[in-house]
């Protein structure tokens, strides 16, 4: 029976770890921060001998060990309380809030990086909307992102979190806030806070940025998921909202186009399984605690870290969101993965991505996967014909990260530029078709240049989807 009471006199205190066990977590740990240390067995596929699978192995050994109790284990990033099951780290936490007796939740890097979260707040209702809405909003917001990209057809990062996160203002707090890019960095800021001294001033920062759009004749605006009096709530939301649209839901996309997914909603489950962005907890105990008849005393620092249980390396699922750092459920993390489905269904309703990079296989998926380093290269969406005006794209290059992909992504690369070049030709026609050159000879002149500059980019069209078509083959 769980209790809030102070440790009692004949309390256990947690079972330590070896100092050999010690020493194999810290050094798993430490290796996290070079990444190119496990290349070799990552190679030869021995799995075992990877960092996350020593972790994994060693956390297996003292379930079995110390009867699956948790355990204290020092390391050089501080000494952690870690639960062994993944029944454990879902309950052990969740008591100790029900106990009144936690901290705001920390995040914790595998390789010791502590990091600030967005403190958990409950909605006054569930701040969802209708499938056909988000749906609605992803596609404007998706569209947008997709007519910005690269002159050869790739996504660029900057301007996909930049679209992403003005969908996500706009779904959480309103059409009012999309434009308002400082809303966003304020909410970073905050959240980056989290257990340090600023924290407080951040939040008081945040809370007058949102109160013009909770507090006006329509509280949310149009389209917003807000609700008055609830800024706690809502800050909460926009921080995972903007996350998840933002890197797991690129990587979704990556992870559909390269066939490692079976739908948009499988993509973004499997990204947030695999990559989550909040991997590992540190939830802080204030004061002294008695679980099961174990006592945990005041400085206490509980890890809860599901991707290194062993049950994570069979590949099973549990029910937390690993997007917030509460141990019960969260309905704003919920909101956020739909919202991310909706933006995975609007990105492939208009266009069929391609993976440039890196190279992914179904069932040997990377334990690492930096969506700043993805190149997904998108079709035109579907649109209709020039309006006469000349668009100038940017510079059609394929980027440094492309070279050594397969034919087959050179082969798309190409497809997408004779795209690009075939409508560039249409709207050169229809420039030069614009009475205005009626005028004199000169016009006419102008003209009859630029007929000739879409009849040889319509050619270089044709060329240039020739040489995909062999690429593909």
């Amino acid at each position: 029976m769980t209790t809030a009471e102070s440790p009692a006199a004949g309390a256990a205190r947690p079972a330590g770890a070896w100092a050999l066990e010690n020493a194999v977590l810290s050094a798993a740990m430490v290796a996290q921060r070079m990444p190119w240390l496990d290349a070799p067995a990552r190679a030869l596929g021995l799995d075992l001998l990877t960092r996350e699978g020593v972790t994994r192995s060693l956390l297996d050994h003292l379930r079995r060990t110390r009867s699956g109790a948790p355990v204290r284990v020092g390391t050089p990033f501080g000494t952690f309380l870690v639960p062994l099951t993944a029944a454990d780290a879902e309950e052990l936490p969740a008591a100790a809030a029900a106990a009144g007796v936690l901290d705001p939740a920390l995040g914790l890097s595998p390789g010791g990086h502590r990091c600030g979260l967005s403190p958990h707040a409950e909605w006054a209702g569930e701040p969802t909307r209708p499938a056909a809405q988000l749906d609605a909003l992803a596609a404007e917001e998706a569209a947008a992102v997709l007519g910005a990209r690269r002159g050869d057809g790739t996504l660029e990062w900057a301007g996909w979190r930049q679209g992403m996160l003005r969908l996500a203002r706009r779904v959480v707090v309103g059409a009012a806030a999309a434009e308002d890019t400082l809303l966003s960095e304020v909410s970073a800021a905050e959240a980056a806070a989290v257990g340090g001294r600023g924290h407080a001033a951040r939040r008081r920062a945040l809370s007058r940025r949102l109160e013009p759009y909770l507090t006006g004749p329509e509280p949310g605006g149009k389209d917003g998921a807000a609700r008055p009096g609830d800024p706690a709530a809502v800050a909460h939301a926009l921080a995972l909202v903007s996350e998840a649209v933002a890197g797991p839901a690129l990587r979704a996309v990556a992870l559909l186009a390269a066939g490692c997914a079976g739908g948009p909603e499988d993509a973004v489950a499997e990204s947030l399984r695999r990559y989550p962005p909040v991997s590992a907890v540190l939830h802080p105990v204030r004061a002294a605690f008695v679980w099961r008849g174990t006592a945990l005393e005041p400085g206490t620092e509980i890890l809860c870290a599901p991707g290194w249980l062993p049950e994570a390396a069979a590949g099973g699922r549990t029910e937390r969101i690993p997007l917030c750092g509460a141990p019960g459920p969260c309905a704003a993390a919920a909101f956020a993965v739909q919202v991310a489905e909706a933006v995975v269904r609007a990105v492939f309703a208009v266009s069929a991505p391609v993976l440039l990079a890196p190279q992914l296989r179904p069932g040997r998926l990377p334990e690492s996967l930096d969506p700043r380093r993805l190149l997904v290269a998108v079709a035109d969406p579907a649109g209709g014909a020039g309006d006469g005006r000349v668009a100038r794209a940017p510079q059609p290059a394929v980027p440094v990260s492309a070279y050594g992909c397969s034919p087959a992504a050179y082969g798309a690369l190409a497809r997408a530029s004779a795209d690009r070049l075939e409508r560039h030709a249409e709207s050169l026609t229809v420039c030069a078709g614009n009475p205005g050159w009626d005028a004199d000879g000169t016009g006419e002149r102008f003209r009859t240049d630029l007929l000739g500059h879409a009849e040889r980019c319509a050619e270089a069209a044709a060329a240039v989807r020739r040489s995909a078509l062999r690429l593909a083959e």
